[in-house]
């Protein structure tokens, strides 16, 4: 029996420091979500703060007559994604050969980033802060939706692994060459299944999902998820990279007493740039709950890791602590600076005095 399943690619874009979500539904006309939960009943134990606004878009005609299903989805936070889908009916070999070509072929990214700008000329009066230079991320999910074993019933997660691991590590690293035995072991000791018939093996561009359409969907929201987070962490970290060159390059010059006057304006400037950073990577991490530590808490959290958040996060929150002491170094130059001045001030008083007490005397 051939495989049959999706490709997908999520194309993702950080435009703004957020997106007013009411706004975007009203110029597009889209309802307002009735619950801040998942489109399917199998992660009730995880929700949206603010479920992202979707839209749908129109299929794109490519070879052959196929069609590339497509949605937009709008998030709080400031990320649009575009979402392709492109329906397969393959057998191994064809299917590893695909993948490679889906994973790393333009033309994907290229129609999603031409839908996404399309999309921002609509809804730009819904952006706050949008910006002039924008990041982008690609994630590849290779959904394995139908796969018989050897009895004619749905093939075995295990089953899969044990006779086509070498095929999967080939499609989550989009190589068409056999891969070596231990890098095949490290592609696949990732993998994660919850029933006996499901799988994730996520990688760091693309994944393998085997599941049902229902079943693969909130594994496929996740992986999304983890990749806007990653793109979040990435810009804070550009963001806090330049501020701190400009602020060494401050300090490097030095200027003698006048200049520690600037330093506060330049202290100011970069302790409202951290609490900032600061409170929109709370609102990252509070944007979706995991309402108890199950299945789907695990699977983000190995999905996270294999994306890279986990790295950037550690990046970003290093060079926070580094703008603090930044931060508290500069305000105690400040300090040090203004209390010479009080201090020679009150020298000067004391002297003017003196004089005027002396002048007096000799009167």
């Amino acid at each position: 029996m051939p495989l049959r399943g999706s490709f997908r690619a999520l194309i993702m874009c950080d435009v703004a420091d957020s997106i007013l979500l009411d706004r975007v539904r009203t110029i597009l006309g889209v309802p307002a979500e009735r619950s801040p939960s998942f489109a399917h009943p199998t992660p009730e134990y995880v929700r949206f703060e603010r479920p992202p606004v979707v839209e749908a878009v129109a299929p794109i005609e490519i070879e052959s007559h196929r069609r590339i299903e497509g949605k937009v989805k709008y998030y709080e936070y400031g990320v649009v994604s575009v979402e392709l889908e492109l329906r397969f009916e393959l057998e191994w070999p064809s299917l590893v050969e695909q993948s490679s070509r889906w994973i790393a072929g333009p033309g994907t990214e290229d129609r999603a980033l031409k839908i996404i700008r399309q999309r921002l000329q609509l809804v730009a009066p819904a952006l706050v802060k949008p910006y002039a230079s924008q990041l982008t991320e690609d994630y590849y999910i290779v959904h394995l939706r139908e796969a018989s074993g050897a009895g004619g019933g749905p093939a075995p997660a295990a089953g899969l692994l044990a006779l086509h691991g070498g095929e999967i590590a080939q499609i989550v690293r989009a190589e068409t060459t056999a891969l070596s035995d231990a890098e095949r072991q490290e592609v696949l000791q990732s993998s994660i299944s919850y029933y006996p018939t499901d799988l994730l093996v996520p990688g760091w561009t693309a994944a393998l999902v085997y599941d049902t359409e229902e079943g693969a969907a909130p594994t496929i929201q996740l992986l999304e998820y983890a990749n806007t987070q990653l793109l979040e962490f990435r810009h804070y970290d550009a963001v806090l990279t330049q501020v701190l060159k400009g602020v060494y390059r401050s300090l490097d010059k030095g200027g003698g007493f006048l200049s520690r006057w600037k330093l506060a304006r330049e202290a100011e400037r970069l302790n409202a740039l951290r609490l900032e950073v600061t409170e929109l990577t709370e609102r990252i991490d509070n944007s979706i709950k995991f309402l108890s530590d199950m299945f789907y808490a695990r699977l983000y959290r190995l999905a996270a890791t294999k994306v890279g958040v986990s790295d950037y996060r550690n990046l970003v929150d290093q060079k926070l602590r580094t703008a603090d002491e930044l931060y508290q170094f500069m305000v105690e130059k400040f300090n040090h600076a203004r209390g010479f001045v009080l201090e020679l001030g009150v020298v000067i008083i004391l002297i003017i005095e003196l004089i005027f007490l002396f002048k007096g005397k000799a009167a």
